[in-house]
């Protein structure tokens, strides 16, 4: 296999991120199928089964050792990066040199090949490799069973927060998406294709506040906040820039812009994404059932 080391068994995969959300799955899963995984991070953390490896997007000089063997790679971008074409594709190129031969990119459903920030590097992405898959997920469940700001407003003070109105999206399970992951990565056959990844059903973030609250047996409100409240409140904590990207994809949500659902996670593996109540049972403190009255021995 070009680009080889010699000593270095064939078939390790790269996982970027992989102590992320889909990249701690990713992972998970890949040496569950029994695979050789690189589990790549700024702080090498060990994980199960995995060879960890420090990684630094914008350190060129940690890129060569995660390289290292590697055939394939999982890449997620550096977070809140709204430019992660500058420092992913050199990567790219020099992963294509070194014997990396298939690719598969984690994007976003909202932003599509040559749009904003990770859109440049989607575009890119076929020509550089010969096996390839590009990740669209819609928006994570676990953005409010997590460490996303969403799920800290929730514990903190029982309040989702966003400018998407009554629009509804097809928020998916961060499991079934490394599922398809796995499938990307390993099928003998890459999918050279733009995946669009859901759940079984588009929500409204008053929906979500409303499942949360039944599982959970703490009330959850979903506040409606304007474009402009929502792009300085993010301000306040990230770029302008970024806050203003990410800001404007909630006044797509309210457009319509996420309100799908697509077959791609039954089609690559086989069976049905994870509902939400699903997944905020699985993930969220349950809610406690009543305790049964003691009986009446008058009666």
């Amino acid at each position: 296999m070009p680009g080889t080391v010699p000593g270095t068994a064939p078939g390790t995969i790269l996982v970027i991120g992989a102590t992320g959300t889909t990249g701690s799955r990713t992972t998970a899963q890949l040496v569950a199928a029994g695979r050789r995984v690189k589990a790549a991070g700024r702080t090498a953390t060990p994980l199960p089964g995995a060879e960890p490896v420090r990684f630094d997007w914008y350190d060129p000089a940690t890129h060569g050792d995660a390289l290292t063997g590697a055939d394939r790679v999982y890449l997620v971008p550096p977070v809140g990066d709204p430019d992660p074409a500058a420092v992913m594709l050199p990567f790219l190129e020099r992963a294509r040199a070194g014997g990396v031969r298939r690719a598969v990119l984690l994007s976003s459903s909202a932003i599509p090949a040559g749009g904003p920030a990770v859109g440049a590097v989607h575009r890119a992405l076929p020509g550089l490799f010969d096996e390839w898959a590009v990740l669209r997920p819609s928006w994570f469940m676990q953005n409010f069973t997590g460490t996303h700001a969403h799920a800290d407003s929730i514990r903190a003070h029982g309040t989702i927060l966003t400018a998407a109105g009554t629009g509804r999206v097809g928020f998916v399970d961060a499991d079934d998406i490394a599922a398809v992951a796995v499938r990307a990565l390993t099928d003998d056959r890459a999918p050279d294709a733009d995946l669009v990844l859901t759940g079984p059903e588009a929500l409204g973030h008053d929906d979500i506040a409303a499942i949360l609250t039944e599982v959970t047996g703490r009330r959850v409100v979903h506040h409606h906040l304007t474009y402009d409240a929502l792009r300085e409140r993010l301000a306040a904590a990230i770029p302008a820039e970024f806050a203003a990207m990410l800001a404007g994809m909630d006044r797509a949500i309210a457009e319509g812009a996420e309100d799908r659902t697509t077959d791609t996670v039954e089609r690559l593996t086989g069976r049905p994404p994870h509902g939400f109540r699903a997944v905020a049972e699985r993930e969220l403190p349950l809610r406690r059932p009543a305790a049964h009255a003691a009986p009446d021995a008058s009666r």
